[in-house]
């Protein structure tokens, strides 16, 4: 199946501004499928959900067919996708509703790898519970998570992994840490953020009980996603108002959701199952999309990677040679990475600079919390535009 990246282009508006955009990570460009269901459904006649109305039917007619959407990205359970306004606000929610079942004793796994929003809202839930969190490192050379099982024992109740670092890009073996979490009796919960805009992602064969990810990063609108077994979250109770429903997933989304945000979800995912010419259910579509994605991307990775690895005083962080997200991150010897930053932005290259909330992950690499510059790769970069940021960074002014 051939990928071609200058029609897939045609579709990003935001591409008409000349930039360069490595910014990916932090959020992607967004397809014009998706702005037009976004406001065709602001524009569209439409109320709280119900039976009666067509305004009602329209709007439970979206929600219906978001969490369907979500269901073949992630070969998940319709049944069992939470909406909320974004990943973290969705891990805070299911911290404290989980860690309601926590005490003195308890023990919590969270990892030096990961994005705040999946170490904070476990940290802070189980000082309020009385639990014990307990820490997984990683290798500052290699950027390779370090094996979890030897943390967890019959008083491990929940690990907090991430499926792909959203500084390093390192990709954790998931299934062999849901294997040992499982034998220990824990509940494994994933942040895919940074995994689902890059490869095809099966919830089930990854071990994950919890599966967060936020379509922002994958050409969508912003808000987040969990996903689990309807039948676990059967066995939750989080705090609610008492009129609200207490059924699942409903009883997880707090408020009225954001009608015209899932309509632009099922847009996203649309347009991401059409990467490539395809015919079939919309997940079979998606995973041939998604390799066809992940063959370009890890090819533009490797364009990225060799360039940087020949200019003078560059240092890559984590290991080129594992497999990972298309995500690098560097530093340039002698000059701020903010300053890197803005030399490349003043060249319309976006490669922003930061510990984008990995603040755990770019201490241990020795970064402190100003980290490095980040240069993610999406849909829509092409070669030339890996070109023009490996010219950015060999334009840089040295002393």
């Amino acid at each position: 199946m051939t990928y071609d990246v200058r029609k897939i282009r045609e579709h990003f508006p935001a591409l008409d501004g000349g930039a360069a955009h490595f910014d990916g990570p932090g959020g992607s460009q967004v397809p014009d499928v998706v702005g037009q269901a976004v406001a065709a459904t602001l524009c569209a006649a439409i109320a709280n959900r119900g039976v009666v109305t067509a305004a009602e039917r329209r709007a439970a007619t979206v929600v219906t067919e978001a969490r369907q959407a979500v269901a073949d990205l992630l070969a998940a359970d319709p049944a069992g996708v939470v909406f909320g306004r974004s990943m973290t606000q969705l891990t805070y929610d299911f911290s404290r509703t989980l860690a309601q079942k926590w005490g003195p004793g308890d023990e919590v796994v969270v990892t030096r790898l990961d994005h705040d929003a999946n170490i904070r809202p476990w940290v802070q839930a189980a000082a309020a519970a009385g639990a014990t969190v307990r820490w997984a490192e990683f290798s500052p050379e290699t950027g390779e998570l370090e094996p979890v099982a030897p943390l967890l024992s019959g008083r491990t109740r929940l690990v907090a992994v991430t499926a792909a670092s959203n500084l390093l890009g390192t990709r954790p073996d998931l299934p062999a840490i849901a294997s040992a979490v499982h034998d220990a009796g824990a509940l494994l919960y994933v942040d895919g953020v940074h995994l689902t805009p890059h490869a095809a992602v099966d919830v089930t064969a990854l071990g994950a009980d919890f599966y967060a990810c936020s379509p922002y990063k994958f050409l969508g609108p912003h808000l987040g996603v969990v996903v689990a077994a309807p039948s676990l979250l059967e066995t939750l109770h989080p705090d609610k108002l008492l009129p609200s429903t207490d059924a699942v997933p409903e009883r997880f989304e707090l408020g009225t959701l954001p009608y015209e945000l899932l309509a632009g979800t099922t847009a996203a995912i649309g347009f991401l199952a059409g990467l490539v010419p395809g015919t079939g259910a919309r997940r079979t579509r998606l995973l041939g999309s998604m390799a066809a994605l992940e063959s370009h991307e890890n090819a533009l990775l490797a364009r990225l990677d060799a360039g940087l690895a020949v200019v003078p005083g560059v240092t890559r962080y984590g290991s080129p040679e594992r497999r990972r997200t298309p995500t690098v991150l560097f530093s340039v010897d002698g000059i701020a990475s903010q300053a890197v930053y803005e030399h490349l932005g003043a060249q319309g290259v976006n490669a922003p600079a930061g510990s984008f909330y990995a603040i755990e992950c770019s201490r241990h690499l020795g970064l402190g919390d100003t980290g490095a510059v980040r240069a993610g790769i999406a849909p829509y970069t092409t070669e030339d535009d890996v070109d023009r940021l490996l010219a950015g960074v060999e334009s840089l002014p040295r002393a």
